[in-house]
């Protein structure tokens, strides 16, 4: 019996560079409400990431 990887809520997203990290073990989720929301309900900050994803050849020109 084979185990799922773990999914975060990126799974969902068409971002490149946000499905890189879909199986990563954070909590992550994408810019909007839901996010915002739960930061004030839990008086916390938001952590923001901003990246891009591209091809292999691209980040060796880089």
């Amino acid at each position: 019996m084979t185990q799922q990887p773990f999914q975060n809520r990126l799974i969902k997203e068409k971002s490149p560079y946000l499905l890189q990290h879909a199986h990563n073990p954070v909590d992550w989720y994408p810019w909007g409400e839901e996010a915002f929301e739960r930061a004030k309900s839990e008086d916390k900050p938001i952590f923001l990431s901003i990246g891009y994803a591209t091809c292999h050849w691209c980040h060796v020109m880089a």
